[in-house]
């Protein structure tokens, strides 16, 4: 089985997923960071595939991926890194989060390829096109039993939103909102409106939240109205601050107050 299905199936609520560019701090990072995640509890983990131009991202994760690239970061150098942490018996389901351009330039059956061949458990592509995914991508996303997870948002539609349910697999990324990356303190009533009208829906996935979660208050917002919740910003800020990750992870938990 998929990890990211068992993950789902073994705990219902409660999940937490960080995020972290592959290549920053520094281009040997990867492995350290992934082992520190998964031996602190972390249920998944988010590696982001650095790109010159992420427009999702706010300027942390930008900045991040801007110093992943010029220490030299690649796509290929990233999957020779899981492939190795896998080996040294990671087992804690490992998403890679990108933009087309890098996953169209290796070619889609390459890429997916190489996924499996890595053991990676599932791919976020934010502006993939939903017919692209489709027509093109899941095809070859389901022979290499590879999930495409799917991001709604605020403004998608009720009917898009049962779509991507119907048609993908794993879990629904639920953006909290629809700017950029960042760190929020809070999420005010309309972003509670907007949580409440896509639990109600009856969707066979679980879902979970991500974007603007920094504190005790957003965490426990997004795990109670989702399966769990997604941090990025906060916690590549915290790498760039403090370099080593056991420490970005303390000083996480401590402003999350686990």
């Amino acid at each position: 089985m998929n990890r990211i299905d068992k993950i789902f199936q073994e705990k219902k609520e409660g999940l937490l997923s960080l995020y972290f560019c592959a290549g920053h701090p520094t281009i040997e990072s990867t492995g350290d960071i992934i082992k520190t995640l998964e031996k602190n509890g972390i249920d998944f983990i988010e590696v982001g595939i650095p790109f010159s131009d992420p427009m999702a991202d706010g300027p942390v994760i930008q900045d991040a991926a801007t110093k992943a690239l010029r220490n030299g970061m690649t796509l290929r150098k990233l999957f020779s890194q899981i492939a190795e942490v896998r080996r040294s018996g990671v087992k804690l389901p490992l998403i890679l989060m990108g933009y087309m351009n890098p996953v169209y330039q290796m070619g889609y059956e390459a890429f997916f390829g190489n996924c499996k061949e890595a053991d990676v458990d599932g791919v976020i592509i934010p502006d993939l096109p939903f017919r692209d995914y489709m027509e093109e991508v899941k095809p070859v996303a389901d022979k290499f039993d590879i999930r495409v997870i799917m991001l709604i948002t605020p403004e998608t539609s009720e009917e898009r939103i049962r779509f991507i349910d119907q048609n993908t697999d794993g879990f629904i990324y639920m953006v909290s909102s629809a700017a950029t990356t960042g760190a929020q303190k809070e999420f005010n009533e309309a972003k509670q409106a907007y949580f409440n009208k896509v639990n109600n829906m009856g969707l066979r996935h679980p879902r979970m939240i991500g974007f603007g979660i920094s504190n005790k208050q957003t965490l426990e917002s997004a795990q109670k109205n989702a399966a769990g919740a997604i941090i990025g910003s906060k916690f590549v800020t915290l790498l760039d601050e403090l370099k080593e990750p056991q420490e970005a992870v303390n000083a996480l938990l401590q402003a999350l107050q686990l």
